[in-house]
């Protein structure tokens, strides 16, 4: 399995692999990212704040080898300091006759390395408790928070052309 760049400016509907459980089986799909809006002719959302929350079906992993935001017209790039990919934690919903089935990412609060570009952040998840978040396992208060300091490396893209590239996985 491999992860890409995530781009947190990616169209509504981009399409991605998502890992999920269906009953017994784990499975990997490309849905669109966006949940239905909740009002008519509403802006589909794309992240669900985490906190005070449960889900307790539906859950997802959206594989990443790093996520870009933009903070004040600048672009940046979070990747794990150690190098790993990792998952965001997601959840998805089935079609229905006015939505496709798709998936949305989880938001936690920004850990002290994202604080400084943003406020929040998609919740991360390390590859080893990938199985916790699917098989419900552990507490979404335990998985559903910033990482320490120090976990991710945060970078600029060199140029518009360079980032646009990176983006697509050219």
């Amino acid at each position: 399995m491999s992860a890409n760049i995530f781009d947190s400016d990616a169209s509504l509907d981009e399409r991605r692999i998502i890992i999920r459980r269906v009953g017994g089986d784990v499975e990997l799909v490309e849905l669109p990212w966006g949940l239905r809006p909740s009002e008519s002719g509403g802006r589909p959302f794309t992240v669900v704040r985490s906190e005070g929350r449960n889900f307790p079906t539906h859950r997802c992993l959206v594989p990443a080898s790093e996520f870009r935001n933009r903070s004040q017209g600048k672009h940046y790039s979070f990747a794990l300091a150690s190098g790993d990919w990792f998952y965001f934690a997601g959840i998805w919903r089935p079609a229905t006759r006015e939505w496709p089935e798709a998936y949305a990412i989880l938001t936690t609060a920004a850990n002290r390395d994202v604080e400084p570009y943003h406020d929040r952040q998609m919740a991360v998840l390390r590859r080893d408790q990938r199985m916790e978040w699917l098989d419900l396992t552990r507490p979404e208060c335990e998985l559903l928070r910033p990482l320490p300091a120090g976990s991710f490396r945060v970078s600029r893209p060199r140029e518009a052309r360079s980032y646009a590239h990176a983006s697509l996985g050219l």
